[in-house]
């Protein structure tokens, strides 16, 4: 499965993201492109500060049936619940979003492993191998959303 840690998918992702023009338009939700790089931006933010967030009732609940969903080869369907320390409403700078992103995406792919495990808001805890593939699946996702 693709990971962040693997150099080869890493390029990937920073390439197709490298490809994102403020005029990009999504294929489907609500967000325009720079607010989905915000959006992706979010969840490493919170890996690397370390900010410590329980998970909540609905993780502990249904968070083992959605992971092994998402973790499945299955492409990812559209217009998923998002958590709402992750939506973004405002107006996002384009080149701002796209720089934060790019460095966020370089910083975990190179150091991301020295962490070993983090408590995600809503699969709770998991290992960094994890968060790789999370971490690629959902920008893979959200690249596909803007066609790159």
């Amino acid at each position: 499965m693709p990971s962040l840690f693997e150099p080869i998918d890493a390029a990937d992702i920073i390439t197709r993201i490298q490809k994102l023009q403020p005029a990009s338009q999504a294929q489907w939700g609500k967000m325009n492109v720079a607010q989905m790089m915000a959006h992706c931006h979010a969840p490493f933010e919170m890996y690397f500060d370390q900010r410590k967030r329980r998970q909540g009732l609905l993780g502990i609940l249904f968070a083992k049936r959605a992971k092994q969903k998402l973790f499945s080869d299955k492409p990812w369907p559209k217009g998923l619940p998002t958590a709402k320390e992750f939506r973004i409403v405002n107006t996002r700078d384009f080149e701002n979003e796209k720089s934060r992103l790019l460095n966020m995406v370089n910083r975990f792919a190179n150091e991301g492993y020295t962490i070993t495990s983090y408590t995600h808001p809503f699969f709770g805890k998991m290992s960094s191998q994890e968060w790789a593939v999370l971490g690629y699946r959902h920008l893979n996702h959200h690249l596909v959303q803007f066609g790159v």
